[in-house]
């Protein structure tokens, strides 16, 4: 074995690594983008209630 290679350590599962970490990016990026669309049509929703007057008080 050449000093550029590594063994295989018996600590870590097989199947870590760069594989494993571009999968929790893109977990991530789904969770910010569906928090991102919740709170934006969140705030169209009130807008829209506000300006159709039905937060003014009676």
């Amino acid at each position: 074995m050449s000093d550029d290679e590594e063994a295989p350590r018996a600590d870590v599962p097989a199947g870590t690594g760069a594989a494993r970490r571009g999968t929790a990016w893109m977990i991530l990026g789904v969770v910010a983008a569906a928090l991102l669309i919740c709170c934006c049509s969140a705030a169209i929703g009130v807008a829209v209630s506000w300006s159709a007057g039905l937060f003014d008080a009676r």
